[in-house]
């Protein structure tokens, strides 16, 4: 009954104590006033606002920097300073002398007189670089030089010292035949006999023929095939060199009558004069030292040669090539088929007139 005694238009919370005005009044303002207080952006916000009204920063104005240099090591230490010995302050400098002066204004006048000289040469066009310069004669002399010869400019590097070599073993071949002149004059100076005189007149021969010929028939040969790479030229080494060496082994030797100081007539001598004995056992010695530079010259020079690249083939070709492009040769064969022509002319016409006849 007492549902029906209700009234359905009242408030429903009107028997709620939690709603009661004054309880409602006081939690209401508490939430509000904690909601306006707590705000958590506001302390980002005041940072923001105080960064914002800060002055901006001005980086400070930066020096000019030099271009970059290399780095260079410094010494730790300073050299000491350069202190004259008591021998160099006691000598003091060297003065030139008069006669000093006077060799080198004679050098310099001789210099500037062959410069001029070359300019005159160079200014006319007669001026030639690769002018004869071997073997080295004075000016004064009426023959002049015969050959040019500059191992350092026309000798590749790798072969320079194989040519010089052979160049002072030709040297020691013409001072030892001059030697075996010496020798072989004391030796007939103290026999007098006619063997020792037969080997003097032979030894002053070789010195006049072997010298020369060994320079042009074996030296030259070897230069030029160094120098182009010449195939026949090595060739024709090899014959004239080893030819050489045969002669230098017989030289030693010393025959009796040969024209040579050797081992044989130089221990003969010995027991005669033994002075004269052992000048002539001292030149069989630089025979002996002679050949057997020549043997290990001339396997130097073959290992050499192997490794150039020449042949028997090009040889044969560039003896080919010289001999057609020989002017000599030329005329020769050009003369001998003009005389061939006319003796076949004359032969003709006397036979026609014999017909006729």
């Amino acid at each position: 009954m007492s549902d029906y005694d209700s009234n359905p238009f009242a408030d429903p919370e009107a028997g709620n104590p939690f709603q009661d005005p004054s309880v409602t009044q006081v939690t209401g303002a508490a939430q509000q006033n904690f909601t306006e207080e707590f705000n958590p952006f506001a302390e980002q916000d005041r940072t923001t606002a105080a960064a914002g009204k800060t002055n901006p920063v001005v980086p400070p104005p930066q020096k000019p920097q030099p271009a970059p240099q290399p780095a260079v090591m410094r010494p730790t230490e300073e050299p000491p300073a350069y202190s004259p010995s008591a021998a160099q302050q006691a000598q003091g400098p060297a003065v030139p002398t008069n006669e000093d002066l006077i060799k080198r204004q004679e050098e310099l006048e001789r210099k500037a007189a062959e410069l001029q000289r070359k300019e005159r040469e160079m200014a006319a066009g007669t001026y030639n670089a690769r002018a004869n310069n071997w073997p080295p004669v004075p000016s004064w002399c009426p023959v002049g030089p015969c050959f040019y010869q500059d191992i350092a400019v026309d000798i590749p590097l790798e072969f320079q010292r194989t040519v010089k070599m052979m160049y002072y073993l030709w040297m020691f071949h013409a001072v030892t035949l001059f030697l075996n002149v010496l020798g072989s004059l004391a030796y007939f100076c103290s026999t007098g006999t006619s063997s020792a005189g037969i080997t003097f007149g032979l030894a002053i021969f070789y010195l006049i023929l072997f010298t020369p010929c060994s320079f042009l028939c074996w030296y030259r040969p070897l230069y030029k095939a160094f120098r182009s790479d010449s195939s026949f030229n090595f060739f024709v080494f090899f014959f004239i060199f080893f030819f050489q060496f045969v002669v230098h082994v017989i030289q030693a030797v010393g025959i009796g009558g040969w024209g040579t100081c050797g081992w044989i007539n130089g221990i003969t001598a010995v027991t005669q004069n033994p002075g004269v004995g052992a000048i002539m056992l001292i030149i069989a010695a630089f025979f002996t030292i002679s050949a057997v530079l020549s043997i290990i010259f001339l396997k130097k020079v073959h290992s050499l040669y192997r490794t150039t690249g020449a042949s028997f083939e090009k040889a044969q070709a560039e003896f080919t090539e010289g001999v057609v492009t020989n002017r000599g040769v030329q005329n020769a064969a050009g003369q001998f088929g003009q005389a061939a022509a006319k003796g076949a002319a004359r032969g003709a016409m006397s036979g026609a007139s014999g017909n006729q006849m």
